[in-house]
Parts: C-alpha cells; structure tokens; sequence
C-alpha cells in the first residue's frame, strides 16, 4: 500500500530515534500524520532536538510496550531496531503496514511527475558499499549531473529530500548506500541499477543465517532495473533474475566484451611495446593491470589512489553503475583517479621508521579484514608483510575464513577485544605469532615492535568496537592517537639501526 498520498491525520508509530528515526519524525509531520515516538534506549540520540521542534510528540523511553502499538496505522521503523520483534509481529497480523525511511523515500520519488523523475542507482554489499557510494557520487557529478548521495552513508533519504524540497531543486540522479537493515522494509524503489557487491558472514546475531542474510540483501533488486553482480562471490551470482539485464563485474579478465574486469598487458622493458608471446622471465618485462570492459582499457591499477585489489573490485562495480545509465566514460575515468577514498578504510596514518601504519577500523566483519589483507599484502612493497591488529565484538561470526589471509600476508597478529580467544583459536593453525593486548595503545606498541623494516601494521578488526569503543570512528581515532604517541616517545634513530640490521 502506498501511504505518501494518505498520511495526513494517521497515526504513526517511530520506532528508534537516531538519526535515521529523526529523520522520519520529521519527514511524518511534515505530510500531516500524527506521530508518536518509542525508543528502547533511556537516552536516544535525537531525544533533544525532538523535544525542542516537536515538543508535543510522545515519547516512550525504555523497553517497548504494548500501549505504544495500540491505534496505530503504520509503523516507521529505523534500522537499527530488528523488525522480527513480537510487537511489531502482532502488529502486522492486525494490517498495519511496516515501513522503513527507503521505502517512504521511494514511494515520494513514484509521485513525481515523469520530467522530475531521477535515476537511481543503489549499492549494498556486506564490504565496500560506503567506498562504491562516494565513488558514484563522484562520478556522477564529473558527468555533470546534479546529484545527490544518501542512505546508510548518511544523510539519511529522507532529509536529503527535504533538504532538495526546500531548496526547490531535485537532483537528476540519487546516489543510495543501503543496509540489509533498511532493505527489509523497502519493496517499491525500483532503482535503475543496482549492485549486491560481497556477501560475507555479517549481522549473524541479526538473521538466523547466510540465506536469510543475502535474502535481504537482494530486495535490491525488486522492480525491473539492470542487476549488477560480482562474478566472484557465488552468493551475489544466485541473485542473477532470469529475464532481467545484468551486467557482471570480477578481478578476473573479462569472458565477454559486456564484462568488466581486470587485464594484463605485458611490455618489453626497453622498447615499451606489448609482448604478444611467452617472454624470457630474465629480460624482466613489465607486467601492468588494468580495469577493463571486455579488451577496452578503461584505467590502470596504479592511477588508483586507493590502495588494494578490493578497491580495484569497488572501482569497477562503480563503472559498471555509471555505464548502466549511460554516462560518458572520459569524466568517469577522471573522477576515480582522483578518488583518494574514504576515513577508516585501508587509509594511511604514517610511517614511522619504515613501517607503514593503516587504519581500517571500517572492517567491522570477517570479509571486510579478508580483503583488507588481500588487497594490501599484494601491494606492500619489497616482500614486506602484515602485522594485523584484529578482535572486538565478533556479532557471532566464523573467524576461520581468516586463517588462510592471515597465514599467507601476516607476519603477526596482535589480538584485542572480547573475542581475542575466538581469534586465537582461528589462527591456531597458522604458525603466525600471536600476542595478546588490553588497550589500543598497548596494541600499537606491540605491532610496531614486532613488525620489520618495509612491513605494514595494520588495523582492521573483523569485529563491531561496542565491547571497548563508542563506535569505529571511536577505535580509529585511539588507533590514530595511539600511532602518534609512538611517534613522539620512540627514538627514531635507533629504530633505523634496528632496522638496517635486520633486512
């Protein structure tokens, strides 16, 4: 049921008030609904700025009640709240609608008339959506589209919209980053393309499995918009809808001039042209990757900005989108080589004494550390190695897809958090040295003492941060701090004595 057209004088329930709830209230109020509020936190987040604009607004703090679900037309829920609670259960079996902000967004998009309707382009995945999403926005204005980026990558849908309505200016192209949270409740956005980058385990303390996980994931797809899909993640392939036009992406080189992936082109060292035969390993030819449609070069791997093969990965997830809707391919090409990526994924703090320190405190899940290790063990350069700064809050995930990376590109790993055993027990198998650590501080130190000359510390948790921090941002700015005191009280000097000795 579209409720956009009929919301004036409803009774709406908001439940969570972060900023995603927040932005519902407000987005209710304004098409004329009356609405209440319920929260199981004593404190939510926006609870101040509610009661300063909507000081009429009911609001139930603590642990939901029966009462606050009574005469109620429809329920808005934010996507932190998990929607199989018994409450909204009962709800549903009496018709009342389940809504999150995404679906109301979209059924707002739906009335507009067919001049203002924009394209929408959309990116979830369990890894990589947020860095894909500010790629798309990136690309998208380099094509000289008006455009708007919004979502779980914040701000949410619905302010940005009313941001758009009160400056009487829509975009032509909306830009969205979706959580399987916010696609539970979405059913009508219909975007024009869309993209389930990776699955791996995530949310398992949420959905009772990998199945019912990339269940959610693939509501990306309702509507009649082209699929695009990773070729290397089987889970995303299942998705592929029989009748449907998809495109797919890989690392691997494309089977097909519609593919986009990566290629090789190997030149002679001295004369700079391509080598079309078996070479001689001893006249050391130069190998180059490129990103790729098909045979047609699209950008070299080294005019990336971002480190890694999982960035090569979210590049062309990021072409192939933009392709999907036409845009020229000059602008695009020139909007990714100046992407310089985003806080908190694989970034660089520094580099002490010759070792580089990065800071991935993003990588809140197994896949997200798996391809952290990946991407940057193949990149570190002179045969350095990894040492992993890993632990935290495990959300109930299976930690062995770790071993193999870890083995392979770590020289150590020093473990933190609530299910540093968990960790442990992963990489028992490995021979990696692990050592245990009770702060970030403490953590640093110990990577920076076991690490050599050319290695790469790095932190990337496989874990959520709520066991020791506030959230990532928190973790990554005691990673941060932590780096730079290690700057400040460690003696330099001797460092590239020890050093020296060691390579």
């Amino acid at each position: 049921m579209n409720f956009v057209n009929n919301l004036a004088n409803k009774n709406a329930l908001v439940l969570g008030l972060g900023d995603t709830g927040w932005s519902l209230v407000r987005w209710l109020s304004r098409q004329g609904a009356r609405v209440r509020v319920a929260d199981t936190r004593a404190e939510p987040p926006r609870l101040a700025d509610l009661r300063r604009a909507f000081p009429a607004i009911d609001v139930e703090c603590g642990v939901f009640a029966g009462n606050s679900f009574e005469d109620i037309d429809l329920i808005a829920i934010s996507p932190g709240v998990p929607i199989d609670d018994a409450l909204i259960g009962r709800a549903r079996a009496r018709r009342v609608a389940v809504v999150g902000d995404i679906e109301l967004f979209a059924q707002a998009l739906a009335r507009l008339p067919p001049r203002q309707k924009p394209k929408i382009l959309a990116v979830t995945g369990s890894n990589g959506k947020t860095t894909v999403t500010a790629m798309l926005g990136a690309m998208c204005r380099a094509a000289g589209l008006k455009t708007e980026v919004a979502g779980n990558i914040a701000p949410p849908a619905l302010d940005a919209l009313m941001r758009c309505e009160d400056q009487g200016s829509l975009p032509q192209v909306w830009v969205l980053e979706l959580s399987s949270f916010q696609l539970e409740t979405t059913a009508s956005l219909n975007a024009d393309a869309a993209v389930v980058l990776n699955l791996s385990e995530d949310h398992l303390d949420r959905y009772a499995g990998m199945r019912a996980y990339a269940a959610a994931k693939a509501r990306i797809f309702q509507g009649s918009g082209i699929q695009v899909l990773n070729r290397d993640d089987d889970y995303v392939v299942a998705m592929k809808i029989a009748g449907r036009r998809h495109i797919t992406f890989s690392l691997a080189a494309p089977a097909s001039d519609d593919e986009f992936g990566v290629i090789e082109r190997v030149t002679d060292r001295v004369t700079e042209r391509a080598v079309e035969r078996a070479v001689d390993p001893a006249a050391n030819p130069v190998h180059t990757r490129w990103l790729a449609k098909g045979e047609m070069r699209l950008l070299g791997l080294d005019e990336l900005r971002v480190a890694g093969l999982h960035n090569a990965a979210n590049a062309l997830a990021a072409f192939a989108l933009c392709r999907a809707i036409d845009l020229p391919l000059a602008p695009l090409q020139e909007a990714l080589r100046e992407f310089k990526g985003l806080p908190h994924r694989v970034e660089k703090v520094a580099e002490i004494a010759g070792v580089t320190f990065y800071d991935d405190s993003k990588g809140t899940n197994v896949g997200a550390t798996v391809a952290a290790l990946n991407g940057l063990g193949q990149g570190v350069a002179g045969g350095g190695r990894i040492v992993l700064i890993a632990g935290g809050d495990g959300k109930g995930q299976d930690f062995a897809p770790l071993a193999q990376p870890v083995h392979q590109h770590a020289r150590a790993v020093v473990l933190i958090g609530r299910d540093r055993d968990r960790l442990a027990a992963a990489f028992a198998a490995t021979s990696v040295d692990l050592r245990r650590a009770d702060d970030m501080q403490q953590a640093v130190e110990l990577a920076f003492e076991t690490a050599h000359c050319g290695d790469a510390v790095l932190l990337s948790p496989a874990c959520a941060s709520f066991d020791m921090f506030r959230d990532y941002r928190h973790r990554a700015e005691a990673f941060c701090a932590a780096v730079e005191h290690l700057r400040a009280v460690r003696s330099v000097e001797n460092r590239e004595k020890k050093c020296s000795t060691r390579r």
